[in-house]
């Protein structure tokens, strides 16, 4: 039996080691994890909660109790105990605890979301607002064009090299989540932005520096995540898109658009990266939302009452 209060923070170092080194996950899912589990281990030591061995489904009720008398909402109570499920699988494995006690604790259900996402007037809009004499602007609009060309995540775009790109065949190799290598494709249009910042925008962002990166930030160095959304933000409103725009709103445009245009539902998942049918399926929802409007909008009968 492991004391729990003189081990949390050797424990917290492993497992943010196993999810670093061996799960391969993103620092934002280890920065997530992190403050969610101390968020639990202060929880615990309220409780004089002393060993480990001490946590069943009663201590783990009262701390889903604590969350919602903190004010915190469904989806956030779900995601802590997602994190606290990844990490007693991890002392599971390490035999530090010899049964899972959140085998017996649900999640809170959560209302189903259909992600947000661009007509393709308004994705025209976006695409058609960098200013494509100016370095930043030909940087901009390749960027913009392959996120909206590929499905591809923030992360995955920033850390492109040019090594990644194959602009004859017009494919890119990235790695996704857990380091999961595919191949994405690309239009004419994609490529033609590309071409033109690897020709004129990046070598004048590059300047006296020498890498491998594909998309520079001013200073010559890899563009960061935040500065990327700051810029399809900005572009967004310059557009006149009456609505909050994000990076991950162009792989959703990507996704839905594939669809209604009878893209199989099997290609659109490994273009984008899933793991698993269910995390594309969401998509067929929006595609059946935006049919019914078209339905009621376009049937001269759709409306008429008995």
């Amino acid at each position: 039996m492991i004391p729990f209060i003189q081990s949390r923070e050797r424990l917290l170092y492993n497992y943010v080691r196993y999810l670093e080194v061996e799960r391969h996950a993103s620092p934002y899912t280890v920065r997530n994890y992190t403050h969610d589990l101390r968020h639990f281990l202060g929880f615990l030591n309220a409780e004089k909660v002393a060993t480990l061995d001490e946590v069943d489904r009663h201590v783990l009720r009262r701390y889903v109790a604590h969350l919602q008398e903190e004010g915190f909402e469904k989806a956030s109570v779900a995601r802590k105990l997602s994190a606290l499920r990844s990490f007693y699988r991890y002392l599971m494995r390490e035999n530090i605890i010899s049964s899972n006690p959140l085998l017996t604790v649900s999640s809170p259900k959560l209302e189903k979301r259909l992600p947000s996402f661009l007509s393709n007037e308004e994705v025209n809009r976006l695409l058609e607002t960098p200013d494509t004499s100016t370095p930043y602007g030909q940087r901009d609009r390749a960027i913009l064009e392959l996120l909206y060309a590929s499905g591809l995540r923030v992360s995955e775009i920033v850390g492109l090299d040019l090594g990644n790109v194959n602009l004859e065949a017009r494919e890119i190799r990235v790695w996704g989540k857990g380091s999961k290598e595919r191949m994405v494709l690309m239009g004419k249009p994609a490529a033609s932005a590309l071409d033109l910042y690897l020709r004129e925008g990046r070598r004048q962002l590059l300047g006296k520096t020498k890498n491998e990166t594909l998309f520079l930030n001013r200073y010559g160095k890899r563009l960061s995540k935040r500065s990327l959304q700051k810029t399809i933000s900005r572009y967004a409103l310059k557009a006149g898109l009456d609505k909050r725009v994000f990076p991950h709103m162009m792989r959703h445009s990507f996704a839905t658009h594939l669809l209604d245009g009878g893209a199989d539902l099997r290609v659109v998942q490994e273009l984008l990266g899933h793991a698993n049918l269910t995390s594309t399926q969401i998509y067929t929802h929006v595609t059946q939302s935006q049919a019914r409007k078209v339905y009621l909008a376009a049937h001269p009968r759709a409306r008429k009452e008995d």
